[in-house]
This record gives structure tokens, C-alpha cells and sequence, in this order.
């Protein structure tokens, strides 16, 4: 059964840890009563980075009043485990607008929660990271840029492996000092950038039928099982009754990246994964994963993750 608490009453639940302060950074270690975990806010230039890292003991559900409503300002998350709000595991969103006052809001958390959030300091910041203009982006959101003060824009859909694979870089960061701070700062960018990216590309995916995307899930799904010995492009197109073109097209607009760059960064998440359990040396995992050349492997590796796979095991 869910415990009800109001906004005050869920923050009293944090308490500052002034140990891993620093002049940019703050972190808040969440009470014993409820779970474990903390939230980082890191203030780079021109956004806050907020990491979201805890685990609950009970379901919560939290209450913020129609006195809290006002400007949210434009927010960048991603959402790696559990369920919060109406987001789930596996989605990013994008948020923005001006709330007015109405009903209270409510937020349900449950699971162990791993979440990354951008904030920019202001919704006509994007207007000025992005100097060649927004026209392909949808309506609504271009005229929540041009400073409509009547319109709230939220958007929810899929981590793409591209976007997965900066999330890791950035919850990985192996730099210290003014490098991480700049580090974390070029992830930031690149997330919102790809962000930005699915959302002009939802425009193409219109011109795929159902019965198309549906095949090029199922492509998704074969490399998934067959990482250690995957089908050329060619042959997977056959498999899944598509031709070689519509695939490579499609595989893009849907899942915004190729199909073996889709194949790669899973090769590298299942990777991770083998080396982080410790089970198999660095050998081992990359034969598991498709490399019979070691080499190869750990830089590929190291390309997507920064670290050699020995210091990450």
C-alpha cells in the first residue's frame, strides 16, 4: 500500500550530504526510513544536471499543490529503472511550458529509480544552442520557444541506443575538475541534441506502415539474440521480408541509428553488463559478444565507454 506524503513532507525525506559537496555540486542522501540512494544536482553552464539514483522500501505517493504551479522552465530526463510519474523504464521525456494554478499534481514512485535530468536555466536557451533554427521540430513546441505563455509541452518516448550510450558515458565519467565538468557538459548536448533529433524524425516514420515497423522490430530483436554471429544486411532484410533499402531506412528512422550501429552499442551494453558481474575475464566477454579479435573489442569498448574494459571490470 502506497504511503501519501505532501511535497514539504517528501523533501524533509532528504538530507543534505555536505561531505560530497563541492562549489558546483550538492548532493541530498534520501532517509533510512524509506530506502537508500541519493540526488545529484551538478550546475554546468547554462543547466543543472540533476541524477536521480535511489531505491524506496515503500510505494510513495506525493502531492504538489496548485500553489506551486508557475514557469517549469525546459526539462531534458531519461529514464533507466523504475516508474515515476507516468514515465516508465526505458523512456526519455521532454517537458516545458508555463503551469497555471488548478489541481494538485501527483507523483508515484516506486522501485529503485535511475534517472538523469537537464534543466536549462531558461526555455529560450535551446533557441540559442540551436543558432540555425528549430523549424523542424513540432509546432507546438517551436511556439513554446517563441515565448507562448499559454502552452505546456511534454513528450514521452523511447531511449534510443545512441542516447543510451551517453547516459553511460555520463553516469561513468572517469575525469575530475574543470575536464568533468566540461565532460558532463558535452553529454548534456549531445542528449538534448538527440532528443531534438527524434523528435524531427517522427515526422519521416509517418511514411512507414504498421506492417513495416513492426518487421523492423523484429529485425532489432533478431541482432539482439544473435550478437556473437549476426546476419549481414541482406540477410536479415530476408528474414524479416523487407528489402535491404526499406530496412536500412527505416531501422534508422525508427530507431535512430543504423542496424549495426544498433548491433554495436548492444555488443558494448552486454559488455558492460558481463563485466560488471566479474564471472568472465575480458577475453571471454568479447567472445560472447561477437569479437574474436581482443583488440578490437576494447576499443570499440573504450569508444563508447571512455575506460578500457580491464579498468571498468
Amino acid at each position: 500500500m502506497a504511503i501519501c506524503l505532501s511535497s514539504v513532507d517528501y523533501a524533509e525525506l532528504w538530507q543534505d550530504d555536505r561531505s560530497a559537496a563541492s562549489s558546483i555540486e550538492s548532493v541530498r542522501v534520501c532517509s533510512t526510513k524509506v530506502g537508500r540512494g541519493y540526488k545529484r544536482w551538478i550546475q554546468l553552464r547554462d543547466m543543472t544536471l540533476l541524477i536521480h539514483d535511489y531505491e524506496l522500501s515503500e510505494d510513495l505517493f506525493v502531492e504538489y499543490s496548485s500553489e506551486e504551479a508557475g514557469e517549469i522552465g525546459l526539462e531534458f530526463g531519461f529514464q533507466l529503472l523504475g516508474n515515476r510519474c507516468d514515465r516508465q523504464s526505458g523512456q526519455n521525456f521532454l517537458y516545458g511550458g508555463f503551469s497555471e494554478d488548478g489541481e494538485a499534481i501527483a507523483e508515484f514512485l516506486s522501485d529503485r529509480i535511475l534517472q538523469v535530468d537537464i534543466h536549462l536555466n531558461s526555455i529560450q536557451q535551446l533557441c540559442r544552442f540551436a543558432s540555425q533554427g528549430l523549424d523542424g521540430l513540432p509546432e507546438d513546441l517551436q511556439q513554446l520557444l517563441a515565448d507562448d505563455r499559454s502552452l505546456e509541452y511534454g513528450d514521452v518516448a523511447a531511449i534510443t541506443p545512441a542516447m543510451r550510450t551517453a547516459l553511460e558515458q555520463l553516469l561513468n565519467c572517469p575525469y575530475v575538475g574543470i575536464t568533468r565538468q566540461l565532460y558532463l557538459e558535452s553529454r548534456c548536448l549531445e542528449l538534448i541534441a538527440l532528443k531534438l533529433e527524434q523528435l524531427s524524425d517522427r515526422k519521416l516514420e509517418s511514411k512507414l506502415k504498421p506492417d513495416d515497423v513492426d518487421r523492423i522490430h523484429q529485425a532489432k530483436d533478431i541482432l539482439s539474440d544473435r550478437l556473437d554471429n549476426p546476419p549481414s544486411l541482406i540477410e536479415l532484410a530476408r528474414q524479416v521480408g523487407l528489402n535491404d533499402y526499406k530496412l536500412k531506412v527505416g531501422f534508422r528512422e525508427v530507431f535512430g541509428t543504423t542496424a549495426f550501429g544498433y548491433l554495436r552499442q548492444h555488443r558494448m551494453e552486454r559488455a558492460s553488463q558481463l563485466l560488471s558481474e566479474g564471472r568472465l575475464n575480458v577475453k571471454e566477454v568479447a567472445r560472447s559478444v561477437g569479437y574474436a579479435n581482443q583488440s578490437r573489442f576494447a576499443a570499440a569498448f573504450r569508444q563508447q565507454f571512455g575506460v578500457n574494459p580491464k579498468s571498468y571490470r
